[in-house]
């Protein structure tokens, strides 16, 4: 008998991605899991940036700063989620939550009240939905995955994010037009409901897996258990998670510096809600193309043979180098081409390096400290680093004075990741040391 249609794609993914027996399932349902989730959220980023120029390039500073205060509202609600209900419930009812916000703002928006005062909320909304959803999806998979696994997977699971990033803006570029940026927002709930019936069938998946212990397999049932505070407390005790927030405070720096001087630009070249969507759709688009041909081939083999603290070094180092050049030819089209290639290198190889680190903490560090640090950490890092850059602005720095100074702090980001990179590769060791003296 010829072999069968499914034996012949899974070999096609074996070729592909390191997988192991009993692994196929849960591996493709978070490659479509991330896929949706990302092709919604980037059918929104395109609106969101476009919105944050119509509230005033000025005003992106306050907004980033009403991003974080609505983080700190909005942390205190998941963390008493998590505490209390089963993962297989908490999950879904995180992303139905975004799906009715989405559903209010199309009718605001559509309905066309205080139009002004709606787009700033909208950007603030997208900046909060974005950390969140991302965030819940790399702490269920940290629950189901070891670190040796994410080292052979999530590179590839990666590219389904990426893959979702590059038909978002794709919807946004062919339909801003026909459709209107408003209904752009029906396609990206639609998405994100998709998300959800893929979290369904990896929560199913990840039940099978083989070498899946009985503990594992209780995770779906079991409350992760705790207060609702314990995710900031335990920032404070451990020197590993400190270490984690400072990574990503460090990238929240450098990305500000570069997201600020971006915008002022695209506003000053590009003139109509329509042009501005279009260009940064664009730029979404060049960045998935790029990450695409990396994750799929690159990223696996990348961490599995230099380690996590060279695969977190790698977008400080690309940083520290761009903005070099900034410094010496600040023009519209390097700010543009670094902030390319800056994403890229975050999407294919750093960020998966990233969620590899919480592979190796306990399970309420997963969805509570690591919430804490994607979430609350970042955006608390955005408004203080926009603030940051206003007073540079106002001290009469520009642009290459500005990337003068981001260039040297992205230098000290690099030796962080280093030492993160070893202190996970202890903490992994400890783990498989301890679970080959379990009976």
């Amino acid at each position: 008998m010829g072999e069968s249609l499914e034996a012949r794609f899974i070999r096609r993914v074996e070729r592909v991605v390191a997988v192991r027996p009993g692994e196929v399932a849960a591996l493709l349902w978070s490659f479509g899991y991330f896929f949706a989730l990302l092709a919604g959220y980037y059918v929104l980023r395109p609106l969101r940036d476009q919105m944050g120029i119509a509230g005033g390039v000025q005003n992106l500073p306050w907004m980033f700063t009403a991003t974080f205060l609505a983080m700190l509202a909005v942390q205190p609600i998941y963390g008493a989620a998590v505490a209390r209900l089963p993962r297989r419930r908490f999950i879904p009812l995180v992303y139905h939550f975004f799906v009715a916000n989405i559903a209010i703002f199309w009718l605001l928006l559509t309905v066309g009240i205080a139009r002004v005062e709606v787009a700033w909320a909208f950007f603030v909304w997208v900046s909060v939905f974005n950390l969140f959803a991302v965030s819940v999806f790399w702490s269920f998979l940290a629950d189901l995955f070891s670190s040796e696994d994410g080292k052979r997977l999530f590179g590839f699971i990666g590219a389904g994010g990426t893959a979702g990033s590059l038909l978002g803006p794709t919807i946004a570029l062919w339909l801003a037009g026909p459709l209107g940026p408003t209904n752009l927002l029906i396609v990206a709930a639609l998405f994100i409901e998709f998300a959800v019936f893929c979290a369904f069938r990896l929560e199913r998946a990840g039940g099978k897996r083989a070498h899946s212990t009985a503990a594992a397999l209780d995770h779906a049932v079991q409350r992760v258990g705790g207060g609702w505070l314990a995710g900031i407390i335990q920032l404070f005790r451990s020197f590993y998670l400190a270490g984690a927030a400072i990574w990503v405070s460090l990238l929240s720096f450098t990305g500000t510096m570069l997201y600020l001087q971006q915008a002022a630009l695209v506003a000053a070249a590009a003139h109509g809600a329509t042009a501005q969507t279009r260009v940064f759709a664009g730029i979404d688009l060049a960045v998935g193309l790029m990450t695409l041909a990396l994750q799929g081939l690159v990223t696996g083999r990348f961490i599995r043979r230099l380690g996590v603290g060279i695969a977190l070094a790698f977008q400080p180092i690309v940083f520290a180098i761009g903005f070099a050049a900034v410094a010496l030819a600040p023009e519209i089209g390097v700010v543009v081409v670094l902030q390319a290639i800056q994403r890229t290198a975050n999407f294919a190889i750093s960020n998966p390096a990233r969620q590899i680190l919480f592979t190796a903490v306990s399970r309420e560090q997963k969805y509570k400290a690591k919430n804490v640090i994607d979430v609350v950490v970042v955006r608390g890092s955005d408004a203080l680093y926009g603030w940051v850059y206003a007073s540079f602005k106002a001290l009469g720095l520009a642009v290459p004075q500005v990337a003068a100074i981001a260039a040297p702090v992205a230098l000290a980001w690099a030796v962080l990741s280093l030492a993160l990179g070893r202190a996970q590769a202890r903490r992994a060791a400890d783990d498989e040391l301890l679970a080959a003296r379990s009976p």
